[in-house]
Parts: structure tokens; sequence; C-alpha cells
């Protein structure tokens, strides 16, 4: 079943989804290197701290947080990789099948985040996009870059044809077009492993939506998208 907005043109910018009641929240799957023998954490919780939302004007926003180790717990040395954690939304399924959405009208990926927690957890986030698309393991993935470190809110912008198609975390041989008619669903991971990153980690979201050109009101990221590729399972 395909999403598209109700109101207006399908190409004004469109909120996917939005992270700021408790309904929000239970949509949201976790998973990390915990569930499987590892040391990490992961939680998605509902924050309603006035002075992390007041300056959005939101009542509450989401918070994905937890530590990240590397190691992993004694007799599962060499049988499995620590240093991952990471959320997505939950499939939603209707009578037609799950419910996916279609931005193939859009350009960007828009999100708005803050980054907390040890600053050396800063650079490790990925954002994470899988489709309906012909083959169901493939991952698109783009780095995410910070321009503000200072727990305060930002709107960072993707171009959807800057995402690298990824397979069981390994980089595809072959690209090839994100298939953005049928997006079945959106995350961030934070991926530790290769990097020796280990620390508390803290990424407040409130909204993933998808923009134009012409709502873009910053620069959008442009950085090559997957500097240190890393070997991890999809959430």
């Amino acid at each position: 079943m395909l999403m598209r907005g109700a109101d207006g043109p399908v190409s004004a910018p469109r909120t996917l989804f939005a992270f700021n009641t408790r309904e929000d929240i239970n949509l949201i799957a976790t998973g990390c290197d915990g569930d499987i023998g590892g040391l990490s954490t992961v939680n998605f919780d509902l924050d309603e701290r006035p002075e992390i939302n007041k300056s959005i004007g939101k009542a509450a926003t989401g918070m994905f947080w937890g530590d990240m180790r590397t190691q992993v717990k004694a007799g599962m040395e060499g049988k499995i990789r620590g240093g991952y954690a990471g959320f997505r939304n939950k499939n939603r399924p209707t009578m037609l099948g799950n419910m996916l959405e279609d931005v193939s009208t859009h350009e960007y990926l828009a999100l708005r985040l803050r980054v907390a927690g040890d600053p050396r957890t800063h650079n490790s986030y990925f954002v994470n996009i899988q489709t309906d698309g012909p083959v169901s393991t493939d991952l698109w993935q783009h780095r995410l870059y910070f321009r503000k470190q200072d727990n305060s809110w930002e709107n960072i912008f993707i171009p959807f044809d800057n995402f690298i198609r990824t397979n069981s975390g390994e980089m595809s041989e072959n690209q090839m077009i994100m298939f953005r008619e049928k997006v079945r669903s959106v995350g961030i991971s934070i991926l530790g492993g290769n990097s020796g990153v280990e620390g508390k980690y803290e990424l407040g979201i409130d909204s993933i939506g998808v923009v134009n050109e012409e709502d873009v009101v910053q620069p959008p990221t442009s950085k090559f998208p997957f500097p240190h590729l890393q070997f991890y399972p999809k959430i």
C-alpha cells in the first residue's frame, strides 16, 4: 500500500515520521549487538524535558541513546562483531500489504536532529533506508554529518542520490538508483566497531520527512557518504 501526501501537490514538503508522542515511539523497532552477545545497549524513549524541546516548540521528542561497546561477552569472541545499535520504523501491515512511502517526487531526506552524548560518538551515525525493490536485502546508507555539537537542534538535508547501496553490510559493487517509489523503512544506526568508538551516545530526533530544493534552508550534506564501510547486520 503506497502513501502519498493527501494535501496539496505531491512535491510539497511531507513528514514521514514524527517522534512527539508515546504512540509515535511505539512504532519504532530497535536493535544492537547486545541482542546477540555483545555489550552495547540501545533505548528509544520519549524525551519530555522542556529545556531540550522548548527551542523547537515541541512538548516531547524522540531520544535514541545507550552505551556503545566494541567488546563482546565472554565466549562470543570471534563469533559476533560488537559496536552497533540502531532503530527504524516497524513494518506497518494493512489489508493490502505493508504500508510503503512514495518519495519519488522529492529530492532530499530531511531530518531534525540534535547530537549529544560522548563527543567521540558524534561522527559514527548513519541513515538507513530500505525499499521494496528487487533485492529485499539491499540497504541504502549515508553518514550523518552534524554542524552543531552543542546539544542543539539542527535540520539536516541529504540528497537521495547520495545514498550508497549496500548488502549484508558491504558496499554493493553494482550501484543503482534507489527505488524511491516504495520505501519500506527509514532509520538511524551508530556504528563504532571498525573505528573503535566507544562511549555513551545520545541522539534526539523530532522528525523525518522529504523536501525539494526550494525547501532546503541550508547547504545539504555533500561529503562522501560512506568513508568507512563497516559490516553489521540490519536492524
